[in-house]
């Protein structure tokens, strides 16, 4: 189970989150009027993709992806979101949602709990896919030096 206290897994949850629901939550946050500074534009930006390479497990850049950063200042503490693709105003939002729940904003419960959900939501998707699809799987094998 992710936990979205912990930061780094915040991360994750806010970067799969969909912009609609981080908009919300940042229009919440922000109508008590509290006091936000942008401390970096959202701005698309290109990113190195590194996987690894599965026979010799050494890692390589498959290539750049687009990614939309921003980070905030909310009331004195900080925020940061990367979402995928160009993404400003998404970003931007998860930037104060990630600094609302960092700062404990009375809305923090409802907040981790959403991006608990989306997560779960995805996870449930992504394994009904795969059941959907392993009966194609194709095995190969791989002509590996024997030592």
């Amino acid at each position: 189970m992710v936990d979205p206290h912990d930061r780094s897994e915040r991360f994750e949850l806010i970067a799969g989150c969909d912009g609609a629901t981080l908009a919300r939550f940042a229009n919440d946050v922000l109508e008590g009027d509290p006091p936000l500074s942008v401390r970096q534009d959202p701005r698309p930006q290109l990113v190195m993709h590194q996987v690894v390479e599965p026979v010799e497990r050494r890692p390589f850049n498959l290539g750049e992806v687009v990614v939309t950063p921003a980070e905030v200042e909310l009331d004195g503490h900080r925020g940061f979101a990367m979402l995928p693709g160009k993404a400003e105003r998404a970003a931007l939002s998860g930037a104060i949602v990630d600094a609302a729940v960092a700062g404990g904003h009375p809305l923090t419960t409802e907040i981790t709990n959403t991006l608990t959900d989306v997560a779960a939501d995805q996870q449930a998707r992504r394994r009904q896919a795969w059941a959907e699809s392993k009966h194609t799987t194709v095995e190969f094998e791989t002509m590996e030096d024997e030592e």
